[in-house]
């Protein structure tokens, strides 16, 4: 491998494990690496740190492994061994849950992968070019791991991995069982039945890292009226009504999410509880009678991916949040969320905390709440905890 020599003195979060070479921290190359390619980090008296793949950017290296070769033969199958052990320890798959998320970036010690497996699909993402380039060695591991439980290994790497590479950034299966051939399926998540298609929905086409809160909402929703906002394919909508809603309204701008939220609600026979609004979730709350709803759920994209739109973000959630506080009926719940990385939990606790004083309403907080156990976060890498959620009251 080639080598990279740091700073003298920019070696410390290394030796705490965290899985990043910032590009700032790099004294020497000796080589002219490739973007993807292996290389060996070494601290300013040559002694050897870690390894992993080179970038283009201001994060240098993702680190793969801090004590074992990323070139041996059984790294990828190791690797995926333990993230398959780490699942089996919180109880995934099981009778009643059979999608979740089988890789995770640097909570797994694989920066730049995310797998999700969906009753034997495995949607695979690169986020960066070193993974890109290494999925059909991930693939062969997921071979070797689950043997003839692996249905399918289907890449959708366009949308996350660099464009600027000059990599063929082309979705499709890269492995597929004999008879296999479908751009989705039927999975369970704590016995409720959803849709999956991994090639038309966002993500890997269903967001596994809400498990959690969905199972919360249907265990509050009985007798309320609920709206579902930013619904995507109905996820909370369906725990809601098979928790004993009165009704639910959910709301997403995309037609082809409510098609899905469609499908999604008639396979758990609610229909006749349920209305589809394909309509800008911002707008719609806007014209919210108050009172209407006692349970409204506020999951909304991400404002900020980066941290040069921040300000506008915080901005855009407290606008949101308090115009969902002050229209819930009194004794209602919000549930509200961040997916937005940069947006830190403190920083996501004052803007709620804004948005409730801006409404003037008396509001308590139930529960805070977080991605699920299938979503590890790496104790040496915090950055990790990306979703971050509140349960509220308010009078």
């Amino acid at each position: 491998m080639i080598k990279l020599i740091l700073k003298k003195g920019r070696d410390e979060s290394l030796r705490r494990f965290h899985p990043w070479v910032f590009s700032g921290a790099v004294a020497q190359i000796q080589g002219n690496p490739k973007e993807g390619d292996l290389v060996a980090v070494y601290d300013a008296e040559g002694n050897y740190l870690a390894a992993g793949h080179y970038q283009v950017g201001s994060i240098a290296v993702r680190i793969l492994s801090f004590f074992g070769d990323p070139q041996s033969p059984s790294f990828w199958t190791d690797a995926i061994a333990r993230a398959s052990a780490e699942r089996l320890a919180v109880g995934l798959p099981s009778k009643d849950t059979n999608c979740f998320r089988l890789v995770h970036g640097e909570g797994d010690g694989l920066p730049g992968l995310i797998i999700d497996w969906y009753d034997g699909v495995c949607v695979m993402q690169a986020h960066s070019v070193g993974m890109f380039r290494s999925k059909n060695r991930i693939c062969q591991a997921l071979q070797n791991v689950f043997g003839e439980d692996l249905k399918a290994v289907y890449d959708k790497s366009s949308g996350t991995a660099p464009f600027k590479a000059g990599l063929e950034l082309v979705d499709g299966f890269i492995y597929r069982a004999p008879g296999f051939d479908s751009p989705e399926t039927e999975v369970l998540e704590n016995g409720h039945r959803f849709i999956v298609n991994w090639t038309d929905g966002q993500k890997t086409g269903f967001f596994l890292d809400q498990r959690e809160n969905r199972y919360m909402v249907g265990r509050y929703a009985q007798g309320r009226n609920v709206l579902n906002l930013f619904c995507y394919t109905g996820g909370f909508s369906v725990y809601a009504l098979a928790g004993g809603a009165i009704h639910v309204d959910s709301v997403d701008s995309s037609a082809r999410a409510m098609a899905m939220t469609d499908r999604n609600i008639a396979l758990g026979g609610f229909s006749d509880k349920h209305d589809s609004l394909c309509c800008d979730a911002i707008d719609y709350l806007a014209g919210v009678p108050e009172g209407k709803y006692d349970l409204i759920i506020v999951d909304p994209p991400a404002f900020a991916k980066h941290r040069g739109v921040l300000k506008n973000a915080l901005r855009a959630y407290q606008r949101l949040n308090a115009a969902a506080i002050s229209r819930v009926a009194p004794g209602g719940l919000v549930f509200t969320f961040s997916c937005s990385q940069v947006v830190d939990r403190t920083s996501f606790g004052e803007l709620v905390f804004s948005a409730a004083a801006q409404t003037g309403r008396s509001v308590r907080i139930l529960a805070r709440l977080g991605q699920g156990a299938d979503h590890p976060i790496s104790i040496y890498h915090p950055e990790g905890e990306y979703l971050k959620g509140l349960l509220l009251y308010v009078e």
